[in-house]
């Protein structure tokens, strides 16, 4: 069976069905993380967000980060699904689910995964504001 479940996707995410697919019975830790649209930025009001991919580059990246998840911890499952087009606030823009024997491994294979994606993944991002937009840096 498959350990790396990695889309992109133009529809809304179902953060239950990233959780679920990482669920093994000798991983007493599931840690997820899920990246939702907010209506403001230090500065400005939100009205929408837009991503846009490279897909095949982006996919290929993120199932890099996964495998090296299941290299470097005792991971057992890995989900990344991220959305690209118009996001309104609230909407899920990102889940990432990682299962490993205990919860140390999984909250650190999560932030791995979170982080090296926002730096590595080729993924845009555009804040649509009130008065005009932006593209931004992908990382924090």
């Amino acid at each position: 069976m498959e350990d790396i479940d990695i889309q992109i996707l133009d529809q809304p995410i179902d953060t239950k069905a990233v959780e679920a697919f990482v669920q093994d019975d000798t991983c007493g830790g599931i840690v997820s993380f899920v990246g939702t649209v907010r209506n403001q930025t230090q500065k400005k009001r939100v009205v929408h967000l837009e991503f846009e991919s490279y897909d095949a580059m982006a996919l290929k990246e993120m199932r890099k980060i996964a495998q090296t998840i299941l290299d470097r911890w005792p991971a057992k499952k890995v989900s990344f699904h991220h959305r690209k087009g118009r996001l309104m606030i609230g909407e899920v823009a990102v889940a990432i689910s990682v299962s490993c024997p205990h919860r140390a491994q999984a909250f650190e294979a999560c932030e791995y995964a979170i982080d090296t994606l926002k730096e590595t993944v080729p993924i845009w991002k555009k804040e649509v504001f009130e008065d005009g937009e932006v593209w931004v840096a992908a990382h924090p």
